[in-house]
């Protein structure tokens, strides 16, 4: 062989190996990459060529399929209520992919779970149509359809929360969208115009936004404070004057009611004193109340397995910026999740657990594929210090503020704390409606509710208030988890 049919032979040998290198790579390394790429159709045929397994509620579907009679897409999702439940269920659709639930719990719902590989070998034997498994979730019908009737036509989001075990019962955000309306092949005008909907109806506002706190963010300061030593007597007098100045600062720290001076912590909170908290959080400082916030879950995602955005408590705040921060202002910023779970934190004598709304994922014969546990988060606060909070937030429902989610049924204590949150430049904005609050029983806490009005149709400005807006929701939410228990 001449030198230049050797060189062109080694050419295309070279070109050979390229192409059997590409060819093992694509196949064994990227396959299960390409295999499930958002790009790739097949994915998305397989996954509605079959129905898929339901989102349980209860002993309840609150999802379906139907055949759709699509030349590519067989079978269509539907849902129950759809708008109530879009939080929980997130979408599934054709063309755009699924979401929330649907897409974390998709290799289940679908059947594609590894966990379910014995399942779709005997049907393949069986000759039966290969099925979805089943999710079956930890909320509760009654306390969902409270929290989302509470809500109607207003603007804002609603958790509930089993303190002991971190069950999410509730969780509700309006205005809201029917999945089933983009579930299809041929929904692009209904897409489209969630798209541009400018009250953002997908926004799942009980995770994904985040507001600033306003007054409910006391009880953490107050925590802060009786675990940092600062305050050990609820009901003793505080050293603060009236109009208390703001460090670094000329600027008097303003209260919104009489009786501020020197008010004890629990009277504080009762008629929730800016000075007294603002003064109680500068003294733990800025360390100590960023440590504080952080146990209760500030400044981290948490995952439900829906993720939920960072609360924010800023670390690295002044001490202006500090003092401003522990009343629920300045780079404060909080979401509904996050408030309910400071709430049932206290509520369970201190302990946090974490929060989830998966209870067990099902094989298609019923078969319990994994059972989530509870499990613990951390302890922001002791028991004692946890059990002055509650006789703080008892005292505002009965004696202050929160009388509007006042259940008044033997053997129940409910403890509350209302908010007003001023946002926008110069405060400009309408102010959020903010009310936290739990229910107590001899055998503890069985719910801790977080509501945020974020604007509600037909009230004033002057007539935005966390006790007379969000309180009555969060008393209808705990009136249904109370009586759906027996």
């Amino acid at each position: 062989m001449n030198k230049p049919l050797r060189r062109v032979a080694i050419f295309c040998g070279l070109l050979v190996l390229a192409l059997l290198l590409r060819d093992n790579w694509l196949q064994f390394v990227r396959a299960d990459e390409l295999n499930s790429h958002a790009d790739n159709k097949r994915v998305q045929i397989e996954r509605y060529a079959t129905e898929r397994g339901n989102i349980i509620v209860g002993d309840q579907p609150i999802t379906g399929s139907v055949d759709s009679g699509g030349t590519y897409y067989k079978y269509k999702r539907t849902y129950v209520d759809g708008p109530m439940w879009a939080p929980v269920t997130g979408y599934a659709s054709q063309v755009y992919d699924a979401n929330q639930i649907e897409k974390i719990e998709d290799g289940i719902l679908t059947g594609n779970d590894d966990r379910l590989f014995f399942d779709r070998t005997l049907a393949m034997f069986t000759g039966e149509k290969k099925k979805g498994g089943d999710v079956v979730t930890t909320l509760n019908a009654a306390a969902q359809k409270a929290a989302y009737k509470g809500l109607g036509k207003n603007t804002g989001a609603v958790v509930a929360i089993e303190p002991s075990t971190g069950k999410i019962l509730a969780l509700a955000s309006t205005p809201s969208y029917d999945p089933a309306t983009i579930a299809g092949s041929n929904d692009e005008k209904a897409w489209v115009a969630l798209q541009n909907d400018k009250s953002k109806p997908m926004q799942n506002r009980a995770l994904r936004e985040i507001y600033p706190p306003g007054s409910v963010f006391k009880v953490v300061t107050a925590a802060a404070a009786l675990e940092a030593g600062k305050v050990t007597d609820i009901d003793a007098a505080t050293e603060t004057p009236e109009g208390w100045k703001i460090p670094l600062s000329t600027l008097p720290m303003k209260n919104h009611s009489g009786g501020c001076a020197n008010a004890s912590l629990n009277e504080a909170l009762r008629i929730s004193c800016n000075s007294v908290f603002a003064k109680l959080g500068d003294d733990v400082g800025v360390e100590k109340m960023t440590e504080m916030a952080e146990k209760f879950g500030f400044n981290a995602e948490q995952f439900t397995p829906v993720r939920s955005s960072a609360s924010v408590y800023d670390k690295k705040a002044d001490r202006g910026g500090n003092a401003l921060s522990s009343i629920g202002q300045f780079n404060t910023a909080t979401t509904p999740l996050q408030m309910a779970m400071v709430t049932a934190a206290i509520a369970n004598d201190g302990k946090l657990m974490k929060p989830y709304m998966i209870d067990q994922l099902r094989a298609p014969n019923l078969d319990v594929i994994k059972q989530n546990e509870p499990e613990q988060m951390s302890q922001p606060v002791s028991p004692e210090n946890a059990q002055k909070l509650q006789a703080m937030m008892e005292n505002v429902v009965a004696n202050g503020t929160g009388g509007k989610a006042d259940l008044r049924m033997d053997g129940v204590k409910v403890g509350g704390k209302t908010g007003t949150a001023q946002h926008g430049e110069k405060n400009a904005k309408r102010p959020y409606a903010w009310f936290i609050s739990y229910a107590k029983t001899d055998q503890g806490s069985p719910v801790a509710v977080a509501v945020i009005v974020e604007d509600a149709e037909g009230v004033g400005r002057e007539d935005i208030s966390g006790g007379g807006l969000a309180a009555p929701i969060a008393k209808a939410v705990m009136k249904a988890v109370l009586k759906s228990r027996g």
